[in-house]
């Protein structure tokens, strides 16, 4: 934790994918910068995605140019920031016409190819369905366009990571339990999750970047009133196995105006989703529903040949997003837009809130809200992330990449040495720094994951947990035996990490 005499420039309080962006673009242009979060990095909203970076074909239809544009060349920004966590998808949309005619669906993806330049990804095109199809044989007539993926757990650590290297203390299992102005100050108390202990410490400027929590950390740490209101929707996922041996992902629509999305994911699975269903519970207790998944299910049989039931499903997850409250009779047609409000009443210390957003946007998010608090200080640099390589992200060719980590580590198995790429990109140097041989890596807890990687995860990107590692800082959960796993967390909890990025270090 900082020193009691240390003055921060900025705290913030969320760990999500908004918050590490704004700590990111704030650290780099030259201000002090603490982020705190309760749990861990990216372990609500940010983490629970549909793991795309996409304009929003939908949202069209609900005429949200501005928004669609500028996701669509975010895009084209972040594939090129991270090209080991982020690749160009194609998506493959099954006409309907009982549900969109084929002039609507191609007036919205001429307006997808057009409202921002293509520069890396294919413009869409029609295309015909044959008996090689996965799908039904009754579906003919598609079309396919050009989207992205991105491992989004991974997006949100990388950027934390970037932030500490600018400077910026990054403080994982540290929740703020209150704040208060006095003497054009903050006074945070910050509570250590594990020790329970507490610290004060002081700031010019509080971003409330707690996403679904927004509004309760108004009422429990600010003891206010929030200036806006949000909607929390749940947005549940299955995984089954792989439905299909195509590189391309499917968009199905259905008669309520919902979409689903049946993804290739990691390599022997399908990823199936999303529900777009109003919450109204605690954020962090979101469960997928029997409701959701019959719906899941069902829109998905009803386009494809091989067909699916509940025994089927290897994994499920649901994330609650905090949305804007735009008064939108139906939760899938909420604004995914965007806003913070600046509270600094008789030029007091400012708080900045953030309201809404989707991954795509993030970084112009942040770059907007480091803007608006720049003004408060003459040091502030200007903006930078656009052009700025996210950690491991220093190379264009993964193929190339995995040659390279080939030729110098030749006798690590392949299929690891493809999943660092995709994982660590130029990181897997620091991962495997002096390792020269497979009993080297130490023991393998299961589906490769070494304890070379794992003693990695600790030192350098606050993995705490078994969770955090086979969820979030890789997905080997999808591969990994329950003994596995109760021995991944055994030997979790008898190593000490050494750096001062862990919780017991974090208060004084």
């Amino acid at each position: 934790m900082e020193k009691k005499s240390e003055v921060l420039d900025l705290l913030v309080v969320g760990g999500g994918v908004n918050g590490v962006g704004i700590a990111l673009d704030a650290a780099g242009r030259g201000l002090s910068v603490s982020l705190c979060e309760m749990h861990d990095l990216g372990s609500a909203t940010s983490s629970n995605s549909s793991k795309l970076i996409h304009g929003g074909l939908r949202y069209l239809e609900h005429y949200q140019f501005r928004l669609v544009r500028e996701a669509l060349a975010e895009r084209e920004v972040l594939l090129a920031k991270a090209p080991h966590i982020m690749w160009p998808l194609r998506f493959r949309l099954p006409h309907r016409p009982h549900l969109r005619p084929l002039w609507m669906i191609r007036a919205g993806l001429f307006l997808y190819d057009h409202l921002s330049k293509l520069k890396n990804l294919k413009p869409s095109i029609g295309i015909k369905f044959n008996n090689t199809s996965p799908l039904r044989t009754e579906i003919t007539r598609g079309f396919e366009y050009s989207d992205a993926w991105v491992d989004d757990a991974r997006l949100v650590v990388l950027n934390a990571m970037a932030a500490r290297d600018k400077g910026a203390k990054i403080h994982t299992y540290t929740r703020c339990v209150s704040a208060v102005r006095k003497n054009a100050l903050w006074h945070v108390t910050l509570e250590n999750q594990i020790t329970g202990e507490q610290q004060v410490c002081t700031a010019r400027v509080l971003v409330n970047a707690a996403g679904p929590w927004v509004v309760d950390f108004f009422q429990e740490a600010l003891a206010a009133k929030a200036p806006k209101q949000i909607r929390l929707v749940k947005g549940s996922h299955i995984i089954v196995p792989k439905l299909h041996d195509e590189p391309e992902a499917y968009i199905l629509q259905n008669a309520d105006g919902r979409i689903v999305f049946v993804i290739p994911y990691e390599g022997e699975f399908s990823l199936i989703g999303t529900t777009d269903e109003e919450y109204n519970g605690a954020p962090d207790k979101s469960r997928i529903s029997d409701q959701e998944i019959e719906y899941l299910i069902s829109v998905t049989n009803s386009h494809f040949k091989q067909e699916i039931g509940k025994q089927d499903i290897v994994h499920t997850y649901s994330g609650v997003r905090p949305l804007i409250d735009d008064e939108s009779v139906n939760a899938q047609a909420v604004t995914r837009d965007y806003s913070f409000e600046i509270d600094r009443p008789k030029k007091d210390a400012p708080l900045v809130s953030v309201f809404g957003g989707k991954i795509t946007t993030y970084r112009k998010l942040a770059e907007a809200v480091v803007d608006a608090i720049a003004k408060l200080f003459d040091q502030a640099g200007e903006p930078w992330t656009h052009n700025a390589p996210l950690p491991g992200g220093e190379f264009t060719d993964p193929k190339q990449l995995g040659n390279e980590l080939k030729g110098k580590f030749p006798w690590l198995p392949e299929m690891v040495i493809g999943r660092y790429v995709r994982c660590y990109g130029t990181l897997s140097y620091v991962l495997l720094e002096n390792a020269n041989s497979l009993a080297s890596m130490g023991r393998d807890f299961g589906a490769g994951l070494f304890e070379k990687e794992v003693e990695y995860l600790v030192e350098h990107e606050w993995a705490r947990s078994a969770e955090d590692i086979i969820w979030r800082r890789t997905k080997l959960g999808l591969f990994m035996q329950d003994a596995e796993i109760y021995e991944l967390e055994c030997f979790l909890k008898a190593i000490k990490p050494t750096r001062d990025i862990t919780p017991e270090s974090q208060v004084a």
